[in-house]
């Protein structure tokens, strides 16, 4: 079974020269993947675009600028119009995201208090999950 913390909003896709367009996104935290926040970006068409990335990273860029990868989060402003910054970098370009930095800050405690820090593990049978890497799905 799996618990589920699911979250909308609009997050801002920021153009060359500032102009902000808004994408309807969701939030999305699931206790089968613990360790993992997921963004799914929903533009006007029938497509969605979904990023996977470490939930302590989230943690992390909420105070300070962080990511050695193709997500780099940094916080801007104080109070209830500070922003958290996204840059995802995929193979085929750069998007800066902008969102309430309070709001996310919100969900993410949520999602800690669901899977606390360092239980992420907690109930995995590791030997199932093994065997399922080196062998695959039976």
């Amino acid at each position: 079974m799996s618990d589920r913390i699911d979250h909308r909003l609009d997050t801002k896709l920021v153009l060359p020269f500032g102009e902000r367009i808004t994408v309807p996104t969701v939030l999305s935290y699931r206790t089968d993947d613990p360790f993992a926040v997921h963004l799914i970006f929903h533009a006007d068409t029938e497509h969605t675009t979904a990023w996977a990335f470490d939930r302590d990273l989230l943690s992390r860029g909420l105070r300070r600028p962080c990511g050695p990868g193709d997500v780099y989060i940094w916080p801007a402003g104080m109070g209830s119009d500070a922003e958290l910054h996204l840059v995802l970098s995929p193979l085929q370009g750069t998007a800066r995201l902008v969102a309430p930095l309070p709001v996310l800050a919100q969900w993410l405690d949520r999602t800690y208090a669901l899977v606390p820090a360092g239980q992420e593990t907690d109930g995995w049978d590791v030997d199932a999950e093994l065997s399922l890497l080196l062998h695959g799905a039976t």
